[in-house]
């Protein structure tokens, strides 16, 4: 069974960085990927990329201020969050999927999230 454990939420000011961890055990998985969500709105596509991390999307808030990297020896992805705004405070989650050749990310298997404040 797929289990997906995120680390390295906190609070940060505006401005700074943060880098989340997601360590996957079970089996090697092809796709990994970040989403994000605040209450009351639905979780949105923050990035992902393939089995070495060689290919990447982002959602357009964060191209250039965010890094999706994979550790494939540790089954780790990372997300480096830099230049944070206060609207990047959610919860962000780890999750394993599908990502098609013109970058549309399906997830499947979800951690449970860690979450991100950024204050002003």
């Amino acid at each position: 069974q797929v289990q997906l454990v995120e680390s390295g939420g906190g609070l940060v000011q505006a401005g700074g960085s943060l880098r989340l961890s997601c360590a996957a055990s079970g089996r090697t998985f092809y796709s990994m990927g970040w989403f994000r969500q605040v209450p009351g709105k639905e979780r949105e596509f923050v990035a992902a990329c393939n089995w070495d991390g060689g290919i990447t999307y982002y959602t357009d808030s964060v191209k250039g201020r965010f890094t999706i990297s994979r550790d494939v020896a540790k089954n780790t992805i990372y997300l480096q969050m830099n230049s944070l705004k206060v609207e990047d405070t959610a919860v962000y989650y780890c999750n394993t999927g599908n990502l098609g050749p013109s970058g549309d990310y399906r997830p499947s298997s979800w951690g449970r999230g860690t979450q991100v404040t950024v204050s002003s």
